[in-house]
């Protein structure tokens, strides 16, 4: 349930208001911006006869929220979030933010050249794997422990907050300590019990479509998340599985839209994995510019087809730069900066 109260509520009003909802049992979160105030109401809302809410005089309107997801919905935040991951600031009309690095880190010296390659064209976070989630049991899994201390290498010399994925609880205070950013794959989306431990960290969470997952329950798995408290959450388009073979997966550049519309939370495109060929990437990267994301993730090797996993989608520090060159003439087209 949603209620609004009229413009120039008293405090004290608005603190009258909290405790009566909290006394009945409800999650009580009140959002206060310029000309407004909302407050959320979340759990058994059934008992509440809007006669005697609207009885308050200070009380402008009230709305049953129908969807299954209260936290994220656009209706109970009505301002964009914009999450700040180390410094860079991602969501509303902020600058759009780039993720961009290997699939996989590969050593120390491997990360750094990235690094400052990617941050020469033009990315302002770093991404990368030390811990793989692979169809094959016999492919590379990850330099784990050793790739993510290479990564805070890599954010030592160029300045740029790191990315990288995380695979069970049990590493959490790993990540805690030295990652900016908390990526959840495609594969763990509804594993719940770490959407739930996640939803405990005090770090940005980075949550990437499922494969097969609908919209709406990609964003019920983030409701999961900020449902544990945490409410810095950045959704990840990165492709869905279709019939069609000839690209890894299709990019669904809908979603954008419609997460906007559906939520305040940021929305970023994947076009590496949603493709999986190098040549697709930049024209995705345009369109997704284009379709209004917040931000992109991009896979980048120097030396590709000896890449350790996935060097079929990565593109060259040169082609990324290119890339971005065109993405920022879209982006000022559509009055944003990149």
């Amino acid at each position: 349930m949603i209620i609004s109260t009229k413009k120039g509520t008293p405090k004290e009003e608005l603190e009258k208001i909290v405790d009566r909802f909290e006394k009945q049992g409800l999650d009580v979160t009140l959002i206060t911006g310029k000309d407004y105030n909302v407050f959320g109401l979340v759990g058994d809302t059934t008992k509440i006869d809007e006669r005697d809410v609207l009885a308050n005089p200070w009380i402008d309107n009230v709305t049953r929220v129908s969807a299954p997801y209260k936290r994220a919905n656009r209706l109970f935040h009505p301002a964009d979030s914009v999450i700040d991951c180390g410094g860079v600031k991602i969501g509303g009309k902020e600058k759009i933010a780039v993720m961009a690095g290997p699939c996989s880190i590969e050593s120390e010296e491997q990360a750094l050249r990235i690094a400052q390659g990617v941050k020469a064209g033009g990315a302002t976070l770093f991404r990368g794997g030390a811990y793989k989630p692979r169809t094959s049991p016999y492919s590379f899994q990850g330099l784990e422990t050793e790739g993510i201390l290479d990564m805070v290498k890599a954010r030592e010399a160029t300045g740029m907050p790191i990315v990288s994925e995380l695979m069970s609880e049990e590493r959490i205070p790993e990540f805690e300590e030295y990652v900016d950013v908390v990526q959840i794959g495609a594969r763990n989306m509804q594993n719940f019990q770490l959407l739930k431990a996640v939803g405990k960290m005090h770090k940005p969470v980075l949550l990437k479509r499922g494969l097969c997952n609908t919209i709406e329950e990609w964003i019920m798995s983030a409701e999961y998340i900020m449902a544990g408290g945490n409410e810095q959450v950045i959704l990840c388009e990165r492709g869905i599985r279709t019939f069609e073979k000839y690209t890894r997966n299709t990019l669904d550049l809908s979603a954008v839209p419609i997460i906007h519309e559906k939520t305040h939370l940021p929305v970023i495109v994947d076009p590496s994995h949603a493709t999986g060929k190098a040549n697709l990437v930049e024209p995705m990267m345009i369109a997704a510019v284009a379709a209004g994301a917040d931000g992109l993730e991009v896979e980048v090797h120097y030396d590709p087809r000896h890449a350790w996993s996935d060097g079929a989608q990565c593109l060259t520090p040169d082609a990324f730069a290119q890339a971005m060159a065109k993405c920022r003439q879209v982006a000022w087209a559509i009055g944003r900066d990149m």
